[in-house]
Parts: C-alpha cells; structure tokens; sequence
C-alpha cells in the first residue's frame, strides 16, 4: 500500500513530492485520498501493537535498548545511505545543483545547511524524508515505556483490563471525538511538518493510535468484540466515506464556480456543512482503522506460506522503496512514456529493487541486516498471535 501510494504522489495533482512527473493523473487523488486518512495512522497502530506484544517478553529498560538499536541505527544509515538520491534527484529536477551524484554526496555527507530551496530539508543540513516516521516510532516508544512503571502504579493494568472488557464504547467512541477536535484546533495551526518538535496535529493523530495498539494487542476480549463488530466498523466506515468524500466533491465543485454556494447555504451555513465534513473525516478515519483490525483478526491471524519472511522483508522495503520509486521516476521522466507505462515502470522497478536488495545483499549480508532494522541473525522463535492470553499478559497496559 505504500509503495503504491508514494507512486501515486509522483503523478497526483496539486499535492507535493520531491519529484513529480509531468504527466499528472487527475482521477488519481480520489482513491488517495481514502487511503490518506488513516494510512498512516495505521502504521502507528500496528507498530504498537508489536510493542504490545513484545512487552510481556522484554522489561521496558531492555525494549528501550533494543527499540533504540532497531530504529536509529536504521534512521541514521538511511539518512546518510538511502535519502541522498532522494534529495540529488528532487535538487536536478529543481535545478539547483549541477549534475554528478558523487559530488552532491560529498557535499551532503558533509552535514552542513544547504541554501533554502535547494531540495525538501536542505536547510538542516540534511533530509530524513519518509524516515520521518522511525523517529517519531522511537520517540514513542519511549514515552510508553517511560510511563508504564507509573500506569502499573496506580491501576493502569485493571484500568486497560477495564477499557477492553466493560469500558469498550468508550474506544469506539473518544478516539474520533478526539480526532474531530484535533482537526478543528490543531490542523489549522500546525500544519505537518514531520519535524517532530511541535508538529502537534500529527502527534494528536499518531500518539493516540500507537497507545490503542499497545493496549489491545494481548488483550483477547478486544480481539473477540472487534471480531463480532467488524460488518458494524464496515458499514460505519463506509458511511463515514460516503459523507466526507460526497463533500469533498462538493467544496471542489465550489471553488472551481461549477456549484454555486446559494444551494448549500439554503440548507444550513457553509461552516455547518464543513463541521459535518469534519466529523465523517474522524469517523471514516477510527473506524476505518478498526474494520481493518476486524478483518485482520478474522482472516489473517493464523500462520500462513511466507509469513516469516514477510515479516522480515517488510521494514528493509519501507526503508528501501521511497528512494527507488525517486530515482525510478528521475530516469524514467525523460522518457515521456506516457501516462500509462511510465508509472507502471515505476511500480516495477520499485518493487523489483526492493526484492532483489533485500534477497541477494540485505538478508545474506550479517553486517547488512542491523543497517536496516534486522537481527544479526534471522530468528527462528514462532512470532506471537494477537490476543494471545499468556503469563505476560498482565504486565502489558
């Protein structure tokens, strides 16, 4: 789904990538857009649902050790080893740098500001670009971690025993409400930045939903009633879908002058209309989470053929693709193939870099596969299932 989705950013219109084709595909932005709301959103909560399952194994001063090792050490090498073609092709395609990758990544490794507008990030001296999200993960991590001596303290673990037995119309229901005020308060005055110092929007969005991932993951009574509701999260998803892309629609009618605002207003006030656009974002958004989380525990939550080693290819592709999918749409660019080809190319060189890096160097390289989030060595223990009840249970909040 990423990968797909960063190859539609190289050819949707109006939203901004470091590099872009001009061959622009207009109908592209709709699916986007669902998938926007909660894609992200979805990578935290399904990151903290592995924490949540690695809790009862490891003491949180042991996670904190080896959570550090696995994102940092993988944010650092990317920043230094992945990005750079990243920000070399979006500067050429800019033309702000003259041509030669060796000699931008002299300049770049230097770590020293580059003039403003050179490439996204430049004027930090560096660019972690989709990396982003390891720092904000670790940062994360570690507040959890920090704060569970304090929840076990007072209560935390009957508490969250609690949320997800009896207490559980309280998770269908306050994270939306939390998202509607956090798009109303926070949206409009801190725009993403993905700099993690006072980017609030996007913390009110991801912190919530990596601690609901903590909370549930050996918790089998939530897995049970996500399972029970999951047409219920399905149909309310779609609803939610439904109202908010209807309005979206709308606005764009709106403010291209095919739809004169007379009409809407005769129903209710534009800022009525965009309160209720708001609200089937939120709800589209957490609901849209659950149904996934539903059918996953419905459909998925068995062994199945290549599993493991899915599980271990999957955070080198993260790393790795950002950087193909750049460097694939730089080549391919010049070409002019069309609308057709050129961003099938890019899909398959992107896919096929991936596979290929990962199987022939990163998973046989021993001092390769730490640089991107691995163990030394593949694990062979059997990976834990969600909702498992074990002695470890109690120790996770």
């Amino acid at each position: 789904m990423l990968i797909l989705y960063h190859v539609g950013m190289v050819y949707v219109v109006d939203w901004g990538f470091h590099i872009k084709s001009p061959t622009l595909l207009g109908w592209i932005e709709w699916p986007m857009v669902l998938v926007n709301r909660w894609r992200m959103s979805l990578l935290f909560l399904l990151s903290g649902i592995a924490l949540g399952l690695v809790l009862g194994r490891r003491s949180p001063g042991q996670l904190v050790g080896l959570r550090s090792g696995r994102l940092l050490l993988p944010l650092a090498f990317g920043i230094v080893a992945i990005v750079p073609v990243q920000a070399y092709c979006e500067a050429r395609m800019l033309g702000t740098i003259e041509p030669g990758f060796v000699a931008f990544l002299l300049r770049y490794l230097q770590l020293r500001p580059w003039p403003a507008g050179t490439f996204t990030g430049g004027e930090y001296g560096f660019t972690w670009n989709h990396l982003w999200y390891l720092a904000y993960l670790w940062v994360y991590t570690l507040g959890v971690l920090a704060a569970l001596p304090l929840l076990r303290a007072f209560g935390g673990t009957r508490l969250a025993d609690w949320l997800t037995a009896r207490g559980r119309w309280l998770l269908w229901t306050l994270p939306p409400l939390w998202l509607l005020v956090a798009l109303l308060v926070l949206a409009p005055r801190y725009p993403s930045t993905h700099a993690v110092a006072g980017d609030w929007f996007n913390h009110a969005k991801y912190l919530p939903a990596f601690a609901f991932g903590v909370l549930i993951a050996r918790r089998a009574a939530m897995w049970t009633a996500l399972d029970a509701h999951r047409w219920t999260l399905t149909g309310l998803a779609l609803l939610g879908a439904t109202v908010y892309m209807t309005l979206r629609v709308i606005g764009r009618l709106l403010d291209t002058g095919a739809m004169s605002p007379a009409g809407l207003d005769a129903w209710m006030p534009l800022s009525a209309w965009k309160l209720i656009s708001v609200g089937a974002h939120a709800l589209y958004a957490w609901t849209a989470l659950l149904a996934l989380l539903a059918w996953g525990a419905r459909l998925l939550n068995r062994p199945w053929p290549g599993l493991r080693y899915a599980s271990e290819a999957v955070y080198p592709w993260y790393i790795l693709h950002q950087s193909l999918i750049v460097l694939a749409a730089y080549w391919l660019i010049p070409l002019r193939l069309g609308p057709l080809w050129e961003p099938l190319l890019v899909l398959a060189i992107t896919i096929a870099g991936c596979l290929l890096i990962h199987e022939l160097l990163i998973r046989r390289i021993r001092w390769l596969r730490p640089l991107f989030g691995l163990p030394m060595r593949a694990r062979l223990d059997r990976p834990a299932r969600l909702g498992d009840a074990d002695a470890a249970r109690a120790r996770s909040v």
